[in-house]
């Protein structure tokens, strides 16, 4: 399929980046020095040039493409760009935008804009920021099989109980896969006799209620559930979708934001929500609120770098678990470095949620591991997979290393997946893939 991508920043890169082994890939951006650059950095087609413009569209392939992302950092430009495919191609259009109104705009019309899928950057973070309140030690969550599965990666500190001791030991629920273990930058696919090392990453999968139950022997003196105490610093786009959404799931949380206007404005649109007024680095304040007290902290204001301060000084001050938004997605990992336990980086979150819809084999949900090192894949198994009419011991034999059935659900009903498991043509399966075995293994499911 040829795949035109207008915007060719963190997330139009990531997403051609990702597409370019199995797709033709074609990317327009209006910077001559970046588009030289992926020419030469990336397997694809790179165009300088206005991606609102039909003669630039039509340059890169319009009329054969299959779908079109418009990845720009500006809305309109997105919804133009999307107007202007659906008008003159039969292309599948994805719009990313920021601002949630166009995302409601289209949610209650789906022909709005001449968009056929549309991703709202804010919402996602928030979303992804509000599944690891409450479970204590993860780092990243993702929901599959309309919420009835889990995938969930937990950091493993050294004092942790579950250090030091074999997956075999460790795995004493009913209802979860070890689907991986992330060390040194490398993916292992577990075994009982493996030994879980101190600053192991772990990746399960399992129904809710198991992933709870092992975050809490991963981390058993932290405080799960909605009796956490949680302060949000920042009353951004992000910071109040976050408040909202944990507002719905039982929380009171706490916000700090400086602007006295956007603060009052917080304050009527967030009534189960404790609004403050003030200048989040002001340590003053931060110890007479006792904001050290609280479980966790959210820093999310419009700036990396005063994000990584909040999440230090709160870390100082006595604060369970800090996370940042941090816009810059390579920064993720050295601010993670330096003090700030979970850094979510609303780009690389938006070009996740994009790629679901490029997988070759019909995929119905995809989340990927560390940016690139893995991907946990949902597919309802039809009777051409090599999964179908075999046990599990079978069909993995018919696949590449770095495949793990990590759960399954049939008729709506969740089956922890063992060897001798067979699976059939309807069921929902989420299997996680090493990234070197992706387009190898996709097809064959």
């Amino acid at each position: 399929m040829r795949v035109v991508i207008v915007g060719a920043g963190q997330v139009g890169s990531s997403i051609a980046a990702d597409l370019a082994d199995v797709h033709e890939v074609v990317i327009i951006d209006s910077d001559a020095e970046l588009v030289e650059d992926l020419n030469y950095s990336h397997d694809v087609l790179a165009i300088a040039g206005d991606g609102t413009a039909v003669s630039t569209l039509e340059e890169a392939g319009i009329d054969d493409a299959g779908m079109v992302i418009a990845s720009t950092d500006d809305d309109e430009t997105n919804i133009v760009v999307c107007s202007t495919a659906k008008a003159i191609s039969d292309a599948f259009t994805i719009a990313r935008v920021k601002n949630t109104e166009y995302l409601r705009t289209w949610q209650r019309s789906k022909k709005a804009f001449g968009i056929d899928f549309m991703v709202c950057t804010n919402l996602l973070a928030a979303e992804s920021i509000v599944r690891i309140i409450g479970l204590p030690a993860a780092r990243d969550v993702d929901p599959f099989a309309g919420g009835q599965v889990q995938m969930a990666e937990f950091e493993v500190a050294e004092n942790s109980p579950v250090s030091n001791v074999t997956i075999r030991e460790a795995d004493r629920f009913e209802a979860l896969t070890f689907a991986a273990i992330l060390r040194n930058g490398t993916v292992e696919i577990p075994r009982g006799e493996t030994v879980i090392q101190p600053n192991d990453r772990v990746v399960v999968i399992g129904t809710p209620k198991s992933v709870q139950e092992f975050a809490r022997s991963v981390a058993p003196d932290e405080s799960p559930g909605t009796a956490e105490e949680v302060v949000i610093v920042g009353g951004s786009e992000v910071g109040y979708h976050v408040a909202r959404l944990l507002e719905e799931r039982g929380f009171r949380p706490r916000l700090i934001e400086r602007d006295p206007e956007r603060a009052r404005r917080l304050a009527e649109e967030l009534p189960g929500t404790v609004v403050m007024e003030s200048d989040a680095t002001d340590m003053e304040f931060l110890e007479r609120e006792h904001v050290g007290d609280a479980d966790l902290v959210v820093a999310a204001l419009e700036s990396d770098e005063k994000n990584l301060l909040v999440s230090l000084l709160a870390a100082r001050l006595g604060v369970e678990r800090t996370v940042a938004v941090i816009d810059t997605t390579d920064y993720v990992d050295l601010f993670e470095a330096v003090g700030v336990d979970v850094g979510v980086s609303p780009r690389e979150v938006v070009a996740e949620e994009i790629t679901r819809f490029t997988r070759e084999g019909g995929a119905e949900n995809v989340a990927l591991i560390e940016s690139d090192k893995a991907e946990v894949l949902e597919i309802e198994v039809d009777d051409a997979s090599v999964l179908a009419g075999r046990e599990i011991r079978e069909s993995i034999k018919r696949l590449p290393d770095g495949v793990v059935v990590g759960a399954i659900t049939r008729n709506r009903e969740f089956i922890t997946p063992r060897g001798d498991t067979v699976v059939e043509a309807g069921d929902h399966v989420v299997l996680f893939v090493d990234a070197a075995v992706v387009n190898e293994v996709t097809p064959r499911l």
